[in-house]
């Protein structure tokens, strides 16, 4: 078989085989997170796709210290339930996108059984205790021409929240009726109707910016040019001890921009951004990039639009990085369906541990209250 007609996956798959020696050889040196005066109740979660249904179980599995988030493109905790198949046809149409198979209808993700799921898991301590969500503020995003996560699954996110005691003046949703599965942005990426790579596309509409004000208030202009540091870390330094890396579905490093006011010891907040399916820096597009380059890199950190509003703040972004898993994980997506573990919905997920770690360890530096 010519390597044209390979699936798009396991040409990736091919090529990461290939050449993660080399990738890991090429992280080796990089510095760890800095600790940072930031209250940990100050954190907020976002992400799109993959990442959206992973911000929501970070979210709901740490309900304690988290403040907020906002879910582009992406269902209910604990959708998937532990199945790839309800994962790809009932919270999405990704098994089918032509939806001759797909399930997804305005009840396939059975929020009454989330909703029983969620308080079960708290009970049992393998979560925090839902009630917390009560005083979150959640933005949600859906887009009309979005054939992956169509727009029925993001609705079903807002019954999953209120069923939960979130109030309703505490949930907000933008219906975007011409956008496809992307991040979408004012200015950067493609048609706002597509559905591909880089998933970031110019809708006219800041995202970044809707998200961050939903969960902390009005924010000052965004600076056209951040004054701040992107800065890339050693990611491996906080997976959970004895984790089996290769199956975590986390990269060897990982982003964060940090204002030039919090490096100097300012109060600031924190932000955790979270890509999707085939947007992590080690995925590797078939089609050329822009300007070129063999794998996505910083495009997501870069342009999803969150820097420019967080430098001007005072809030800390973090962009955790997942990569594929040759055939559990072939797109480099987080793991919203069991791929880590049975417990990945939970704090002691790998995932999530990880994200908890980081966390951790930048608001390490906060002043005392």
């Amino acid at each position: 078989m010519r390597s044209s007609t390979l699936p798009r996956w396991y040409a990736g798959m091919l090529w990461l085989i290939a050449f993660a020696p080399a990738l890991c050889a090429a992280e080796a040196g990089l510095p760890r997170l800095p600790a940072l005066n930031i209250d940990i109740r100050e954190t907020s979660v976002s992400g799109i796709s993959s990442g959206g249904f992973m911000a929501v179980q970070f979210e709901v599995a740490h309900a304690g210290i988290v403040k907020g988030a906002g879910v582009v493109a992406a269902g209910p905790y604990w959708c998937a339930q532990g199945s790839s198949i309800t994962a790809t046809t009932a919270c999405s149409c990704t098994l089918d996108p032509s939806h001759t198979l797909c399930a997804v209808s305005q009840d396939s993700t059975r929020v009454p059984d989330l909703v029983a799921a969620t308080r079960r898991f708290a009970a049992e301590g393998r979560i925090d205790d839902p009630a917390a969500l009560a005083r979150h503020r959640v933005i949600r995003f859906a887009g009309g021409q979005d054939r992956t996560v169509p727009a029925p699954v993001v609705a079903q996110l807002a019954r999953y929240y209120s069923a939960l005691g979130v109030p309703a003046e505490n949930l907000a949703a933008r219906e975007l009726p011409a956008a496809g599965h992307a991040m979408p942005t004012p200015d950067y990426g493609g048609a706002c109707e597509l559905s591909q790579e880089p998933y970031i596309n110019r809708c006219g509409v800041d995202a970044a910016d809707a998200i961050l004000s939903w969960i902390y208030g009005p924010l000052k202009p965004a600076r056209k040019k951040p004054r701040g540091t992107l800065t890339k870390f050693d990611q491996r330094a906080y997976l959970p001890s004895g984790a089996a890396r290769w199956r975590s579905g986390l990269d060897s490093s990982a982003w964060v921009y940090v204002p030039a006011d919090c490096a100097k010891g300012a109060a600031c907040r924190l932000h955790v951004a979270l890509h999707g399916c085939r947007q992590g820096q080690s995925y590797v597009p078939l089609k050329p990039l822009p300007g070129g380059g063999v794998y996505f890199g910083t495009t997501f950190v870069e342009h999803a639009g969150y820097n420019r509003w967080a430098d001007a703040n005072r809030i800390v972004v973090l962009y955790p990085q997942a990569v594929s898993v040759p055939f559990l994980n072939p797109n480099g997506c987080w793991d919203w369906w069991g791929y880590s573990g049975a417990n990945y919905a939970e704090r002691d997920g790998v995932q999530i541990a990880t994200l908890r770690a980081m966390v951790d360890r930048l608001t390490a530096g906060a002043a005392p209250r």
